[in-house]
């Protein structure tokens, strides 16, 4: 290395997972190529660099399908053949792998839910159609931060009910096959909230009795996440 070269920290960090971690996991890593995976959960999640998934749910390789997109969002099903990456990775997990579970998970301080309520940057364009599928989460009020927090959790709801619009999802969950949960990951206190159907609320896991279900209900007819607290009433924009 010459002298003022800069050490590259990335390929230290995979030089070491090569050298010292992987040897200690490498009889799991060949049984799955043997086995093939059979994770039994799709997971959707915001891309933030502070949502850690496997660190949340305490799983390990071959235990989840991991999806990752700005504001953890679900593009409608409309039949349209397209670039819908996440579309194709919720039909996969569905069709091929036959996953029992989808969590939906949201967090706090979601840069995503943010820009809703700012001006997206005019060469974002890619970022400023995409932001449009939380549109029907934000709230007429003005931005605070429990304004925020709650179009974060009224956006995985929505979600959730778009789920319902792909018909694999919801056969199997019509079926009692599958169940969809909805999670809200506070960072700063290190806790998921999972979303109950029949309170329409989200619960912190600590005192929740299930880890989240919803929204599929068959008295069902208005969306969940349009039911705004009366509170914000007296804080909304002329």
């Amino acid at each position: 290395m010459a002298p003022d070269a800069v050490p590259d920290e990335l390929l230290a960090r995979i030089r070491r997972f090569h050298e010292h971690t992987f040897p200690g996991v490498q009889e799991q890593f060949q049984t799955l190529i043997a086995e093939g995976q059979h994770p039994t959960i799709l997971f959707i999640g915001c891309s933030d660099s502070r949502l850690v998934p496997y660190m949340l749910t305490g799983m390990g390789p071959g235990e989840l399908f991991l999806v990752r997109n700005v504001g953890a969002f679900v593009p409608p099903y409309d039949g349209s053949a397209g670039f819908h990456g996440t579309s194709a990775a919720i039909e996969f997990a569905v069709l091929n792998l036959k996953v029992s579970r989808i969590v939906v998970c949201g967090h706090s301080h979601c840069g995503g839910i943010r820009a809703l309520y700012e001006e997206v940057h005019p060469q974002a364009k890619n970022l400023g159609a995409w932001l449009e599928l939380g549109r029907e989460a934000v709230l007429p009020v003005q931005v605070t931060e429990e304004a925020l927090r709650r179009t974060e959790q009224r956006a995985v709801v929505l979600q959730l009910e778009r789920l319902m619009g792909y018909p694999m999802v919801r056969t199997q969950v019509e079926a009692g096959r599958m169940t969809l949960h909805g999670w809200h990951y506070v960072i700063e206190d290190g806790e998921i909230h999972v979303f109950d159907v029949n309170s329409g609320q989200f619960i912190p896991a600590s005192v929740a009795s299930h880890s989240g279900h919803g929204p599929y209900v068959e008295h069902l007819s208005e969306p969940l996440f349009n039911e705004i607290d009366s509170a914000f009433n007296t804080h909304a924009t002329p």
